[in-house]
């Protein structure tokens, strides 16, 4: 049975059927009919409880099927996603000077990122609606991802990314055999390039930003992390849920989780929700500060996955973090360097720029005050590091060469070594 009752547009507030739209609402067009998917919360208390997960065999994103908008369930791709692991950190949580932190390693999903969840979802669509080819416009790893699914799905791809995008992230578009356009600009015009060619040869559009139903697999991170508390430190859950911030999709879906799961009675209390951006690209900040619209800016960040200067989902973010009574902060290059190093040491998480941005933040609100010492936070890693492998190499140092000689090791390490 399905509990998916249509689409609501967040602008204006009109309600359609399934099938009367695709993407966004016709009446707000693209950049502000944002479409939210909506359920039938009554009848699925029935049916997603605590009785009904706690029997559930599936570990994986589907065991929360009747919450997402899936209408044949022979679509579903065979590649594991989701229920990544959530460690409990106590070293991590006393190096930033947090009560707890937990932090969910979204690096283990099968391309190696938390953007997996967002596309099995969209090529389940695009398979329902019979699509000969899927398209989407990425920094990386939303590129990679669609590309992998797809492949298991035996969907051709074509994917445009700015030619800012890490060579490793490149490297699993091409294995995946998509067709790649690498763009000569930044990731909002491979975005705008994007939407004309899908518009044009009528390709399916995973585009998160413009496409409702990928926020759907993206709430399934939360859902998880609510579920995965309850087991590794029970009786306690966030008091902050800590995600980094481009397009405002991730952040979004989120939150989205964290609502459904306190509408069916399966948390108690709604965490507040951090956003981190990079100084060098903070659209979200500067309207959260200023209590102003969104004013698009220049991406410059080595965190590529969050370097977009025109978020193409700024209402259903902020409203969720305003919603959350949560806040947003911006944090330097060099801090997200730090972080890389730091979670691995502290947490044993290896994270990409943009994954680990959340570390960083969590200082910098601390600092300012916006997090108490005395409350809880959860990292989204978002992606694993060796998607950027570059970035790594420059937060962690080089190796030490040597000759194969016993002498160099005694010098290295400045004393005799105990045979």
């Amino acid at each position: 049975m399905s509990y998916f009752t249509g689409l609501r547009c967040v602008h204006c507030g009109r309600e359609y059927n399934p099938d009367e739209v695709e993407y966004f609402c016709p009446a707000c067009g693209y950049h502000d009919g944002i479409l939210d998917a909506q359920y039938d919360y009554e009848s699925l208390r029935k049916v997603l409880n605590h009785a009904s997960l706690a029997a559930n065999p599936d570990l994986s994103m589907w065991r929360y099927l009747p919450l997402l908008p899936v209408q044949d369930e022979s679509s579903i791709p065979d590649l594991h996603v989701g229920w990544t692991p959530l460690y409990d950190a106590p070293r991590l949580a006393a190096e930033l000077g947090v009560a707890l932190c937990w932090v969910k390693d979204e690096g283990r999903n099968p391309t190696a990122s938390f953007k997996d969840r967002a596309s099995a979802i969209g090529v389940v669509r695009a398979l329902e609606q019979r699509a000969e080819r899927i398209t989407c416009a990425s920094t990386g790893n939303a590129a990679s991802s669609l590309a992998g699914f797809a492949a298991a799905a035996g969907i051709p791809t074509t994917i445009f990314v700015p030619a800012r995008a890490p060579e490793a992230k490149i490297a699993q578009l091409l294995v995946y055999g998509a067709q790649v356009f690498c763009v000569q600009g930044t990731y909002d015009e491979a975005w705008e390039l994007c939407m004309q060619a899908s518009a044009e040869f009528g390709w399916y559009n995973r585009n998160c930003a413009i496409n409702p139903y990928l926020i759907e697999g993206k709430k399934t991170v939360t859902l998880e992390l609510i579920e995965q508390c309850a087991t590794v430190t029970p009786g306690s859950y966030p008091d902050w849920v800590v995600v980094s911030v481009g397009d405002g999709c991730t952040i979004a879906g989120a939150w989205k989780g964290l609502r459904e799961m306190h509408l069916l009675g399966l948390l108690p209390r709604l965490p507040r929700l951090l956003g981190v951006q990079a100084d060098g690209c903070q659209p979200f900040v500067t309207a959260w500060r200023t209590h102003t619209a969104l004013a698009p800016c220049n991406a410059d960040t080595l965190a590529d996955s969050i370097a977009v200067g025109h978020p193409r989902n700024f209402r259903k973010a902020m409203d969720a973090v305003l919603e959350s009574h949560g806040a947003f902060v911006a944090v330097s290059d060099q801090e997200i360097l730090d972080s890389i190093p730091l979670l691995a040491r502290k947490a044993g998480v290896f994270g990409e720029p943009a994954g680990v941005a959340g570390v960083a933040g969590i200082q910098r609100a601390l600092a300012s005050g916006i997090i108490l010492r005395s409350e809880s936070v959860a990292i989204i890693m978002t992606g694993n590091g060796l998607k950027d492998i570059q970035s790594a190499i420059r937060s962690a140092g080089r190796a030490i060469s040597i000759r194969p000689e016993m002498e160099e090791i005694r010098n290295a390490v400045g004393e005799p070594i105990a045979v």
